[in-house]
């Protein structure tokens, strides 16, 4: 296997629709990705802390291998960014969602609002826009919470990856 290249994006926690004045119930189903507004767009996000993992990608195949390991910024406790404002000055393979690039990382959880939503689905029940509560995705087991093994900051060579990856996506 040749040496992982690491990759993850950063996402904050915000808080749901029925906090947000002028958020229209349901917007994800009849606004395109593309015209939704800053808070919209954020509001998508779950918090469940899945893309803000280091994942391995093999560079002669291209297959991609989940790990256990968080970002330096990552708070696995509440599953969400320690800076997110700074994030991608911060963290130098942090990627920015818009709406083009969610249609094409494939190392998007399968779970991902802004997948579901670009691939037009719908978001699961869990999800706080349809719950109206941020805990329901860590009560579903969705979340990374209580499953983050180590910080990358822990880690002092690319191959100490390794010993975090996991068998399937989180």
């Amino acid at each position: 296997m040749a040496e992982p290249v690491r990759f993850h994006a950063v996402l904050d926690a915000r808080p749901s629709n029925r906090h947000m004045p002028g958020m229209a119930d349901a917007f994800w189903k009849t606004v395109p990705l593309e015209d939704m507004s800053p808070a919209q767009w954020e509001s998508l996000c779950d918090g469940c802390g899945k893309c803000c993992l280091s994942k391995l990608e093999d560079e002669d195949t291209g297959e991609i291998y989940f790990t256990s390991v968080g970002c330096r910024l990552f708070d696995a406790a509440h599953c969400r960014c320690t800076d997110y404002a700074n994030r991608l000055a911060t963290v130098h393979d942090c990627v920015r969602l818009t709406p083009e690039n969610v249609r094409t990382i494939s190392w998007l959880p399968s779970t991902c609002a802004y997948r579901l939503v670009a691939s037009g689905q719908d978001l699961a029940w869990w999800h706080h826009l349809v719950s109206g509560d941020r805990a329901t995705v860590h009560e579903a087991g969705i979340s990374v919470r209580g499953r983050v093994t180590a910080s990358e900051t822990d880690l002092a060579e690319p191959e100490d990856y390794f010993d975090h990856m996991l068998d399937e996506e989180p």
